[in-house]
């Protein structure tokens, strides 16, 4: 009787690819810090493109000059407590951590990943600290009170993201920064404003959790009207 036939050898156990368990892609480094005065001829560019977007080139005459002596006075009061700009970066290798010295907020680091590089063709234009550190937008904020909290809350003056930075949830991480800032000192609220054309926006703030006041108007005295009231002898 013939032996019986020995059993296969056991299949070797696969080897296990990782490949589809790590991020794929294009990471871009992003860091949102407090601006300071040498900021201002970036900021200056980036309020401009603004008025561009907005369609509002003609109410535009900002400088660097007047920005600085006014978002950057000698003897300015501490960030938050006045004029604030938030100044989102975005760079190809990691931050290094800076210290800012202030003891209410500290940079905020976050890394996106993206399934296409950005192609950024004003890249030098707005180069920052670093070789491959460009600035993509900014946020402008104040405190502003609210009686019927009685509370203190922020008001965004100024919101902007560059245009080949956009629907890369940036604009997000500048709001989410200044709700979080407000958050943790304690205020009440944070409120601006959107252009009733931009539905792109507005759907986005809405999609966020923020009421859009449909029964609200701003009201604003500027230039002769303004000049002319305050000589009214009351």
């Amino acid at each position: 009787m013939a032996a019986a036939a020995p059993p296969p050898p056991p299949s070797p156990t696969p080897a296990v690819i990782y490949e589809d368990l790590l991020p794929t892609g294009y990471n871009v480094f992003s860091r949102i810090r407090l601006a300071t005065i040498v900021d201002v001829p970036h900021i200056h560019k980036l309020i401009h493109q603004m008025a561009v977007f907005e369609r509002l080139t003609h109410l535009f005459s900002a400088t660097e000059s007047s920005l600085s002596s006014t978002l950057f006075p000698e003897n300015s009061s501490p960030p938050f407590t006045s004029f604030t700009v938030f100044l989102l970066e975005v760079s190809q290798t990691p931050f290094p951590l800076i210290d800012q010295n202030y003891p209410n907020f500290s940079p905020i680091h976050k890394t996106v990943n993206l399934d296409l590089p950005i192609t950024d063709p004003q890249a030098e234009t707005f180069r920052s600290c670093g070789n491959d550190v460009v600035v993509a937008g900014f946020v402008l904020f104040f405190p502003n009170y609210s009686t019927f909290l009685a509370k203190p809350g922020f008001y965004i003056e100024d919101i902007f993201v560059r245009e080949c930075y956009r629907r890369k949830g940036f604009g997000k991480m500048l709001l989410s920064a200044v709700a979080a800032q407000a958050a943790k000192m304690g205020y009440g609220r944070v409120e601006w404003v959107v252009l009733d054309w931009n539905v792109n926006a507005i759907k986005f703030y809405e999609e966020m959790g923020a009421q859009i006041m449909q029964e609200w108007r701003v009201c604003r005295l500027t230039g002769d009207a303004l000049q002319a009231f305050a000589n009214i002898n009351i």
